[in-house]
């Protein structure tokens, strides 16, 4: 014994179980973390903007800003944004793929289709 009052064969037995039950924890962590309650934790993308994003006339990088809007479906909004010549609605970028109605509300708050774009990172 050195200086501890438990035998090494109790230390060795608990080193081992810790050993074990680590990669454990971080496991159950990193599931917890990435599940449908860890996302519903998470602050919205956009509470972090302020702000709004005119569909109209901003640039892909500009569009980016939005919550959901990777660079992917900020080309998407350009293109269609093209095609017809501009929107009419913030209902109008329904048409873009991969924007849907929970989506569309998400972006809500910080889409207009006149005026100037004045959003930034907080």
């Amino acid at each position: 014994m050195n200086g501890n009052t438990e035998p090494r064969s109790h230390q060795a037995a608990h080193r081992v179980r810790l050993a074990l039950a680590l990669p454990i924890a971080i496991a159950v962590g990193l599931v917890a973390l990435s599940g449908p309650a860890a996302q519903a934790a998470k602050p919205a993308a956009g509470a972090s903007l302020s702000g709004v994003v005119n569909v109209n006339t901003a640039t892909p990088e500009q569009l980016q800003l939005l919550p959901g809007v990777g660079e992917a479906r900020a080309v998407a909004i350009v293109a269609l944004r093209k095609e017809r010549g501009g929107f009419q609605r913030v209902e109008d970028l329904l048409a873009v793929k991969g924007i849907g109605e929970s989506m569309l509300e998400r972006m809500r708050p910080f889409v207009t289709v006149t005026g100037k774009t004045t959003a930034r990172r907080l």
